[in-house]
């Protein structure tokens, strides 16, 4: 992992586990149920031994559970673990953003599988409530400190 990687900054930080376009997709599914190697091959067109490689590194990084469904022959699937499922609204999130700006044609959109009611996925501030997009943000340093360094978005 590269030193940016290990440091102070918590995108760099959640990038460096979930960076990557396969694994993000992986962890969709995830969230929408699917657990075994071959659900995820299928579903996703991804060659096997780079699923292999990505179903370790998330496992690895706390993101999936590897469980053992079969002795004979030995047989694993793959579930969400806490982090997991906490990752889950950023990807909804994207999807949004995606749609927002890249949705040319028909795409899919998210909906409360027990009312059926479309979800519309948004960041806010947990405080005030506030969009965060609404905010102009700065970085601050462990110890509160910080400043204009980075500053983006509006008063």
């Amino acid at each position: 992992m590269s030193k940016e990687c290990e440091g102070p900054c918590p995108v760099a930080r959640g990038l460096a586990r979930v960076g990557d376009a396969w694994s993000m997709l992986i962890l969709r599914d995830a969230g929408f149920g699917l657990t075994r190697f071959d659900q995820f091959r299928s579903h996703l067109g991804i060659a096997p031994n780079i699923l292999t490689r990505r179903l370790r590194a998330l496992t690895e990084a706390g993101l999936l559970e590897k469980r053992r469904y079969s002795e004979r022959p030995p047989r694993d699937e793959y579930v969400l673990t806490q982090a997991g499922r906490d990752f889950l609204p950023v990807l909804l999130v994207i999807g949004e953003w995606g749609r927002a700006h890249h949705g040319e044609g028909g795409t899919t959109y998210s909906v409360d599988a027990e009312t059926g009611r479309r979800l519309e996925p948004v960041v806010v501030d947990k405080a005030t409530g506030r969009p965060i997009g609404s905010f102009r943000i700065a970085l601050a340093g462990p110890d509160g400190s910080g400043g204009d360094a980075g500053a983006a978005g509006e008063d």
